[in-house]
């Protein structure tokens, strides 16, 4: 069912309200909101679309809003009505989360109640449409007549079945007002005018018109804005697979395929900035393009055949050839084309959490997490993206992330203005300005962008966020509002620095120009859809069309950050505790802090071959870019963190049964059975086996019985997937069968694979063989020289006793 009520619907229902009263015949009424004692819901308001979406001096002087009521209740609901309401205009920039969860009563400009339907039943839903003239002097209007940002509501109300009449639902969003348009209607009573001459006899009824002159907005101070663009995507590849020459790239999924091909996400953000660059390059004039080089690296791999796994648990188990490869080679032409023409600067791989990397302290992770994007980015564009610039994804730092940051020399940290104590005041003194010197941090300096319109740009599309940075005030349930009303939140903020008013509507007190600098950041993995994302740079261009504000090139913000090195003013970093509640999970950090230290040892003993297709680097690299892709944020704070978070520990762990595994793919070989040796210096035998495709520099290490000696051999080379042969020296003093332990480490010590037990037995007798034949061959002399000396003297052997001569 469909309700269109118009501004004559209005005054007709108006009308016939009076009589039906006058007659005795009763119309619902509006009532206040009575909640159920249990809580019950009953219907489910959504905003579908609002008209114009944003005014301006050239748009229609009335306001549309189309929805939907849904019964969501467990009875029926009779006189379902509806109203629009308006709040005063928003004068301070937090008032653009927090205007959104007044009380009703706050909107105190409205209209009349319209009715929806008479009766909506279990299940159903009813479409309505309700309008209301921005301003009017004969019937009700929203009041509008200066330029601004207005929160605006819906109420329903209805009597659900065994209750009285009630506000069961509301949504909310702004109205950005660039201008007011002019306008007219009929005031005074009908008049009559004479025919002119040479005419017809008689009279006409004529009405006098009221007219509404036009408002333009202050363009004497505009606003100077930047915008990051970014991106970016939740990482897709398969963990814990190492890297190869001649296996294809696996990914968890295909959607990067879709999010590629037209009509996709990645490819409706491009697509906005492309155009742009086209039809007003103006706007792209103060645009950055802000790449994730995990995603670069995730496209690139796509351009050839890539597996999708069936199973991201078992990353190495059964996989489909993916579909995306066209797309992949298409959009990543299309954006080497663009960053030849825009601001590019490089984002930490994967979103990675540096406060997690702080903790963590190793240059391992550290490195290509912070140091080697710009690398990465710069190789696979063809570009040189902005040096000296840090955006962390959550938005804001720790004073020990703000170091390990700064670590390498000076740089600028791009952080939301409640991320340092004195942030959102600076931007909004008499002297406004969006950057400063960070305390206790040498080098490192910050530029803040506006948090409010970050976070309503977060909400925009089908993946909604609330960043962490957003203060407890001013966080509510995104679920709550439509993808329509959200949209029109971030259009709102994006609108507010330019129109920011004069005077404080509720105190009359003057408040900062509207005449600054503003940066607008998006989440780092945003989800507008394309229509969205083309229209948020329409906002951006029609604030500098209407001389609202101009574009300021994101390196000028940097070197105006940049400059502020020396300041003597210096602001404190603030932590949020709602970004430890957003944090990595402590599992991922463990496996990290283990499994860290094991590839660096394993790098090490790995043999650098200028022959080799693969180099240990290029062979452990992805392992590592696993860990940091373990401790991306951006899921964290969606609406199912939970999910995120096992997805991050899942990661985690299939690097640690990676790593383990290549530790058990080099080992000693069991010979079997008993090791006999020939002579008490026979030398052992062994053989040591490594499975993989890189060299490796082992020793051995062996556990023997103070009766055997073992010579060390010293560093040996196992081939790529090979085996070698190992002669040990090796000395025995004892018969016995003996028990030895042999084992691989690598030259740091580092155990490899599993220790071989091997029983070793000597042909050789050793010392006692030898006591025993040097007292035999005593005993014969003994006996032969007593022969000798018997003879010599004539007399027989005693030996001789008994023993006749034939």
């Amino acid at each position: 069912m469909t309700a269109v009520v118009s501004r004559t619907g209005a005054a007709v229902l108006a009308v016939l309200t009076l009589v039906l009263t006058t007659i005795g015949v009763a119309i619902p009424a509006p009532a206040a909101a009575q909640p159920d004692s249990e809580g019950t819901r009953f219907l489910d308001l959504s905003i579908d679309e609002v008209t114009p979406s944003v005014v301006s001096l050239t748009s229609e002087s009335v306001v549309e809003v189309t929805g939907t009521v849904t019964n969501v209740g467990d009875r029926d609901v009779e006189d379902v009505w509806v109203r629009l309401q308006r709040a005063p205009v928003i004068s301070d920039p937090a008032a653009l989360r927090t205007s959104l969860s007044l009380d009703q009563s706050g909107f105190d400009t409205a209209g009349e109640f319209e009715q929806v339907t008479d009766r909506l039943g279990r299940g159903d839903r009813a479409e309505f449409t309700i309008e209301l003239p921005l301003r009017s002097e004969l019937e009700p209007s929203l009041g509008i007549d200066t330029p601004g940002v207005y929160p605006l509501l819906v109420n329903v109300n209805g009597s659900p079945e065994y209750g009285g009449q009630a506000r069961l639902d509301d949504a909310r969003f702004l109205l950005p007002v660039l201008g007011v348009p002019a306008g007219e209607e009929p005031s005074g009573p009908r008049t009559s005018a004479s025919t002119p001459s040479g005419g017809t006899a008689g009279t006409a009824l004529e009405r006098e018109t009221e007219t509404f002159p036009a408002v333009p907005p202050e363009v004497s101070r505009p606003v100077a804005v930047s915008m990051l663009w970014p991106l970016a995507d939740t990482p897709r590849l398969a963990s814990g697979v190492p890297g190869s020459v001649t296996e294809p790239a696996r990914l968890v999924d295909d959607v990067l395929a879709t999010s590629l091909a037209e009509g996709g996400r990645l490819d409706g953000l491009l697509r906005a900035a492309e155009q742009s660059l086209e039809t007003d390059p103006r706007v792209t004039e103060g645009m950055c393009l802000a790449i994730d080089p995990d995603l670069l690296v995730t496209v690139a791999n796509m351009t050839r055949d890539y597996l999708v796994v069936d199973d991201p648990a078992d990353p190495m188990g059964a996989a489909s050839p993916g579909t995306g490869t066209e797309a992949a080679i298409a959009w990543l032409g299309r954006i080497r084309a663009l960053a030849t023409s825009m601001c590019t600067v490089a984002v930490p791989f994967a979103q990675a959490d540096l406060t997690a990397l702080a903790e963590l302290d190793d240059p391992s992770l550290t490195v290509p997490a912070l140091r080697s994007p710009s690398t990465l980015v710069d190789t696979i564009l063809g570009t040189t993206s902005l040096p000296g610039v840090v955006w962390p994804d959550s938005g804001v730092l720790t004073e020990d992330a703000g170091l390990l940051v700064a670590a390498d020399g000076p740089v600028t940290a791009v952080l939301a203005d409640t991320a340092v104590d004195d942030g959102r005041a600076a931007m909004s003194g008499a002297s406004p300005r969006n950057n400063v010197r960070v305390s206790g941090v040498d080098g490192l300096t910050a530029g803040l962008f506006d948090a409010a319109a970050s976070a309503a740009l977060a909400g925009m599309g089908d993946a909604p966020s609330t960043p962490s940075f957003v203060t407890k005030a001013a966080r509510y349930d995104l679920a709550d509002d439509s993808a329509t009303a959200r949209f029109q939140d971030a259009l709102g903020a994006l609108a507010w620095p330019a129109l920011a008013p004069s005077v404080d509507a509720a105190s009359g007190l003057p408040l900062p120009a509207p005449g600054r600098s503003v940066l607008f950041a998006p989440p780092q993995v945003w989800s507008p859809s394309p229509d969205e994302a083309s229209a948020t740079l329409s906002m951006i261009s029609s604030l500098i069309r209407s001389g609202t504000a101009t574009a300021r090139p994101f390196t000028e913000f940097v070197a105006a950050a940049a400059a502020t090195a020396d300041d003597p003013n210096t602001s404190v970093l603030d932590y949020p505790e709602q970004a430890v509640t957003d944090g990595v999970p402590a599992e991922v950090v463990r496996i990290a802090a283990e499994q860290t230290p094991r590839l660096d040892a394993l790098q090490a003993a790995l043999i650098e071959d200028p022959q080799a297709q693969l180099t240990p680097q290029e062979f452990l690299t992805p392992l590592r870019e696993d860990l940091l892709r373990a401790m991306a944020s951006a899921g964290l704070r969606g609406d199912d963190p939970e999910q995120a978070a096992d997805a991050a520990t899942l990661r985690a762990v299939e690097v640690e049964e990676a790593v383990d595994g290549m530790f058990a793919g080099v080992t000693v070989l069991s010979p079997g059975g008993v090791y006999t040796l020939t002579s008490e210096q026979s030398p052992l035998l062994l053989v040591a086996r490594n499975d993989l495709p890189v060299g490796i520099t082992v020793r051995l290490h062996v556990d023997a019985p103070s009766a055997m000696e073992i010579t060390d051999i010293g560093p040996t080379q196992l081939p790529p997937r090979g085996s070698r042969t190992l002669t040990v020296p090796a000395q025995i003093s004892d018969s016995r069968k003996l028990e030895l332990e042999f084992s691989l480490t690598t030259e740091s010590g580092l155990s490899l694979g599993s220790p071989t037990n091997v029983t070793v037995r000597s042909n050789a007798y050793g010392r006692i063989l030898a006591i025993v034949t040097g007292c035999a061959g005593a005993l014969l002399l003994f006996l032969a020289g007593r022969r000798l000396l018997h003879r010599f003297r004539g007399e027989p052997d005693p030996a001789d006793e008994g023993y006749e001569r034939e």
